[in-house]
């Protein structure tokens, strides 16, 4: 049995409470909210965020930081991506030397262009600091319906670790060592099912849905191999897999945002009323300022960004994409 302190009390830090204690782990969760806290102690059940998903009566629930990180096996930051740099700060103090944190949000940080793990090494620089990433909406790990993720970390020991804490007969936890590629494509991925979503909402059908997932992939392994992840990665869990759950799913977020943009709706009016955080929204200028600083061509993300932040039609954003000078499909294509 692992002693593991679950920071952050969303719909992915609740559903993987669940799934860990399933597991046979002592589990204390975390939140900065007091109302959060309450509300779990009482129901044992997030009504507003994960309804119907019930949690053990020996969990434990605080807001106090130092509780749910001193003398922890694990810790899993399951905070949203615009929080993880404050959160991490805040748990420095409590952090001992070589405890291992997971990450299970998808995101890259706007202000520095720094992935999520990164930021956290900058924080804690006394940590393991592991991924955790894949297909896997909070909704049905919750429930538990079987799925499929990956952990990249940074020792083999320390992912192998996190692998038999975390795997279950519904929960299949695969390995692997590039951690930069898994979170590149769990953030960069968020982008591209907004994209899908506006194309739902302007009521395109498969073949534009196809078209954007088979073409933001390649976006997104254009840019993270430039960074140094590994093509694999891409073709894998956290990149292919992930992005088509994302583009697919009304469990999205970002695509029932992108839906609501597709429709007419502003960024903002999307956002309140999907009133969850829309990581792809926070990710999409920092993906401009990866490609800017790699010199690649993104153009589905860029369509995205003009219509997110400077008011362009979504349909003039789909049509300047189709019009696009014409290309080969994959570079060995020059050999003719």
């Amino acid at each position: 049995m692992a002693k593991i302190g679950m920071i952050g009390a969303g719909s992915w830090g609740i559903a993987l409470s669940v799934l860990l204690h399933n597991n046979g782990h002592e589990i204390t969760v975390w939140s900065a909210l007091a109302d959060e806290i309450a509300m779990l102690t009482a129901a044992h059940e997030h009504k507003d965020k994960l309804p119907g998903v019930k949690l053990s009566e020996d969990i434990v629930f605080t807001t106090d930081l130092a509780e749910a990180v001193e003398g922890k096996d694990i810790l899993v930051l399951a905070v949203p991506s615009s929080f993880t740099r404050k959160t991490a700060h805040s748990m420095k103090p409590y952090v001992s030397a070589g405890q291992i944190i997971v990450n299970v949000a998808k995101g890259i940080e706007e202000s520095t262009l720094m992935t999520l793990s990164q930021v956290i090494e900058e924080e804690a620089p006394q940590a393991d600091v592991a991924v955790l990433s894949g297909p896997s909406h909070a909704e049905e790990v919750g429930r538990g319906i079987p799925t499929t993720i990956v952990v990249g970390a940074n020792s083999r020991a320390t992912a192998e670790y996190i692998q038999n804490v975390f795997m279950s007969d519904v929960f299949r936890v695969y390995t692997s060592p590039d951690v930069l590629g898994i979170e590149l494509g769990a953030a960069l991925k968020n982008v591209v099912a907004l994209a899908a979503g506006i194309a739902d909402g302007l009521g395109y059908g498969d073949n534009t849905k196809a078209a954007l997932i088979t073409r933001g992939i390649t976006e997104i392994a254009r840019l993270g191999m430039a960074m140094g992840g590994k093509f694999e990665t891409f073709c894998g869990l956290s990149g292919i897999g992930d992005l088509i759950v994302t583009c697919a799913s009304m469990h999205s977020r970002n695509r029932r945002a992108g839906i609501l943009i597709g429709q007419g709706k502003s960024m903002e009016e999307a956002m309140a009323e999907v009133k969850m955080v829309v990581e792809g929204v926070f990710s999409a200028k920092a993906a401009m300022g990866l490609a800017k600083r790699y010199q690649v061509e993104l153009p589905i993300i860029e369509q995205v960004n003009e219509v997110l932040f400077q008011g362009k039609e979504a349909a003039a954003a789909v049509k300047d994409l189709m019009i696009r000078d014409k290309k080969l499909e994959t570079p060995d294509s020059a050999q003719w």
